[in-house]
């Protein structure tokens, strides 16, 4: 598959996931679009008790090591914390969320009764002497959501303490824009909506180019990376792999020298675990053979759920593989040739495996 082709796929792919809501713990309808694709790839799936889509890929060698290759199918978010007499919501992070990331805007609240409401994320009043002088920085602790309804309107409605919300469907991209041969792409947010498109194309290259590994492979849409990457540790642990890789994005931080240029990244130590080397090396030729090169990241206080398996000792090797992207956790962007490098560089790998 060309990259004009794949990036084509993946813009299309990432624009209708961008409109399904999915904090932590309301995958459903994300799990429902991903089946839904897997359907019509023409692969068999299942899933599990923790809410985890699994594509079982045959191999060559069907005895072999067990891999597991995860996309998470939640998005940062906030949660209710509090319903005052007014009606306003008290809200909090879910995963790494900050309110400068998000600014005013409309945002929707997940209901109980499967539908959203719409209200505004609110910082208050900027005519304040710390707003004038540069010092005004709302903590969650003064910004809220305004619904116009009351409480007892809430609770009908199906909103309460643990509600989640997240920003409104319109707004959220993807956008491409810049140079017409290296366009930038930018969305709110690619964590991990852009690794779910890139392992869905992956698979369909797979089915087309009947490409099998050599050793049994698990392609995994986890639930609940955001906050304790809960489905990736219950899938390892029920399935025991051997090697267990995370697909998902490498933000660029001011230090690390990561740069836009449309190749893909692998990271070698995060605040739970050192990567394995060798499936670093693995990871360096399959990008080599895919026509790009790899970049290595080190972070302090990132994590995935690859090293979340290892740091509960549920794979003795993990790996990561993913897209660059600036502006982690907000309004991020990439090249719009890190996906297509992304995604050739996932099949290369599993050729060779």
């Amino acid at each position: 598959m060309d990259s004009k082709t794949i990036e084509t796929k993946f813009l299309s792919i990432l624009a209708q996931l961008l409109q399904i809501p999915s904090p932590p713990g309301y995958e459903k309808k994300t799990a429902g679009f991903i089946r839904k694709q897997l359907d019509l790839l023409g692969y068999k799936h299942e899933t599990d008790a923790a809410g985890n889509v699994l594509v079982r890929i045959g191999a060559r060698n069907p005895d072999g090591p067990l891999t597991i290759m995860a996309a998470h199918m939640d998005e940062i978010a906030m949660v209710v914390t509090a319903i005052t007499a007014e009606g306003v919501l008290k809200v909090t992070n879910s995963g790494g969320l900050v309110p400068c990331k998000l600014g005013e805007r409309m945002v929707e609240i997940v209901t109980d009764n499967d539908t959203t409401i719409k209200g505004l994320f609110s910082m208050g009043s900027a005519h304040t002497t710390e707003a004038r002088t540069g010092q005004w920085a709302p903590s969650w602790s003064n910004v809220s959501i305004k619904t116009g309804l009351t409480p007892a309107e809430l609770q009908i409605a199906g909103v309460r303490v643990g509600s989640p919300a997240v920003p409104i469907k319109d707004g959220r991209g993807p956008y491409c824009f810049g140079p017409k041969d290296n366009p930038m792409c930018a969305a709110w947010t690619f964590d991990d909506r852009a690794g779910m498109a890139e392992i869905l194309i992956v698979l369909e290259e797979l089915k087309t180019a009947n490409i099998i590994p050599e050793n049994p492979l698990i392609i995994a849409f986890t639930v609940h990376e955001e906050g304790g990457c809960h489905g990736a540790k219950s899938l390892a642990f029920k399935e025991r792999p051997e090697i267990f890789i995370a697909i998902d994005g490498c933000p660029v931080l001011e230090q690390d020298g990561l740069k836009l240029d449309g190749s893909p990244a692998t990271w070698s130590k995060d605040r739970f675990c050192n990567y394995n080397q060798d499936l670093i090396k693995a990871f360096v030729d399959a990008a080599e053979h895919a026509g790009t090169e790899l970049q290595i990241a080190v972070y302090d206080s990132a994590a995935s759920d690859a090293s979340a398996v290892y740091n509960a000792g549920l794979a003795p090797k993990v790996g990561f593989l993913g897209h660059v992207r600036t502006n982690s956790h907000g309004f991020e962007l990439g090249r719009l040739s890190v996906f297509s490098n992304t995604v050739k560089t996932i099949v290369e790998y599993i050729k060779t495996q």
